[in-house]
């Protein structure tokens, strides 16, 4: 016997439709569709596995709250004339307001933890053409995270996956010749370079096997720009300096770093020439030089530390200061409040692992014009606005959760970021 599903839908009464607001005039102002004369915004839930007293009591004290929301049991009253669509975020992707619903279901109840679907029903008043509506879910919907849900209540939320099928070998891999490896690159849309994908091949030739498609994908992840740094450790074989008025000082930073490279590595050495080694070359001829003798140098090297004596309680102790910065810029553009949320998480992942309290953080940022008209978006990006909105959110979101002060915010507006936005997180811990 199925368990009865219940299902509400809650929205913020008009003087609190925050939400709303800001949403109705984006879409006017964005899209310029001064015909959407009004919008609602309403959080639906289906929760199933609860007494009738435990949901009773869940929709006042969890799901909604009385003073600043309505509730509707079941059914949503929709006007006549008022066009609307719900959105959910894709099988598989973590909902947070599911997942802390269903928890706080459960700590009200003292029961088995109920299961909870969420969505939100978009409602849209305004002489607005099918073309227009479809405008907005494309504004509204970003597909890497979220699709249009069904407005009909499902007969089951059983989210029980189905029983996965054996992974695919990639048969005759080892042995593809040039061009069907280049094929396969291609087709697989891989973001590793064939070079990568021809050592990989190599490395199974010699374990004297076909790899599966997952293992390919793993190394492909791994080896992406984004984790890799691929580009900063791009080889650097010819470097010519354009005329321009920084020519100069230019050209005696590149002779510096030829220099310093000979003191650090040897005249001989056969180290390549890259952007990662011009970043790092500093701090490694400080310390050769032994400029830096409060550097902490250990195995756990993903944040920057120095030893400094602090005096508390009238006496001296050696404590580690940490510093970290992150850089999120692809997940910021494909998807904006993740992307940012998990810059800054990135951030203090390093300087937690190294035990320090982080108590202080810095935002850079850079960014295409946000007032740029949305017809002019490039195709398969996102608007510069919504980039620019949900970033905002979610580092703030994430910072704001975990206690840690930002004290810096910078966002640049230059054309070329549109290219590749630039989402930077930095921070600092004791």
């Amino acid at each position: 016997m199925s368990e009865t599903i219940r299902r509400i839908y809650v929205e913020k009464k008009k003087e609190y439709a925050v939400e709303a607001a800001n949403l109705l005039a984006d879409l006017q102002q964005t899209l310029g569709l001064k015909q959407l004369t009004g919008l609602r915004v309403i959080n639906r839930y289906d929760v199933a596995g609860l007494s009738d007293e435990d949901f009773a009591s869940a929709k006042q004290v969890v799901l909604s709250e009385p003073p600043v929301d309505t509730v509707q049991d079941e059914t949503l009253a929709i006007p006549e004339g008022v066009r609307s669509f719900a959105v959910e975020l894709l099988p598989g992707q973590y909902d947070q307001r599911e997942d802390f619903a269903a928890q706080c279901i459960q700590l009200i109840s003292q029961g088995k933890r109920p299961t909870v679907a969420a969505a939100k029903v978009f409602l849209l008043e305004g002489s607005l053409s099918d073309q227009d509506v479809e405008t907005i879910k494309k504004y509204v919907i970003n597909p890497v995270e979220a699709q249009e849900a069904a407005m009909e209540k499902p007969s089951s939320l059983d989210m029980t996956w189905e029983t996965p099928k054996p992974v695919a070998i990639i048969e005759g891999f080892r042995n593809y010749s040039h061009d069907e490896l280049a094929d396969f690159l291609k087709k697989q849309e891989l973001a590793m370079s064939f070079d990568d994908l021809a050592f990989c091949q190599e490395y199974f030739r010699k374990e004297n096997r076909d790899p599966s498609i997952t293992e390919i994908k793993v190394l492909d992840t791994y080896w992406s720009d984004h984790c890799r740094h691929t580009t900063f450790e791009t080889k650097l074989e010819k470097v010519d300096i354009a005329d321009s008025v920084y020519t100069e000082p230019v050209r005696e930073a590149l002779e510096q770093y030829m220099k310093d490279r000979a003191f650090v590595y040897g005249e001989d050495t056969k180290r390549p020439v890259t952007l990662m080694d011009m970043a790092c070359l500093a701090t490694k001829k400080l310390k050769k030089e032994g400029k830096i003798p409060d550097l902490d140098a250990s195995e756990e090297i993903n944040a920057c530390s120095i030893v400094v004596p602090i005096t508390v309680d009238g006496k001296k102790e050696d404590w580690l200061v940490m510093f970290k910065n992150e850089t999120h810029n692809h997940p910021t553009e494909i998807e904006p409040f993740g992307g940012a949320a998990t810059c800054l998480g990135g951030a203090i992942r390093d300087p937690l692992s190294g035990r320090s309290y982080v108590y202080q953080a810095m935002r850079v940022t850079g960014s295409g014009d946000p007032r740029t008209p949305y017809e002019k978006t490039l195709v398969g990006k996102l608007p510069q606005r919504k980039i620019t909105i949900g970033a905002a959110a979610g580092y703030s979101s994430y910072g704001n959760q975990i206690g840690l002060a930002t004290g810096l915010v910078e966002e640049y507006y230059h054309e070329k970021f549109v290219a590749k936005r630039m989402e930077v997180g930095a921070v600092i811990g004791a």
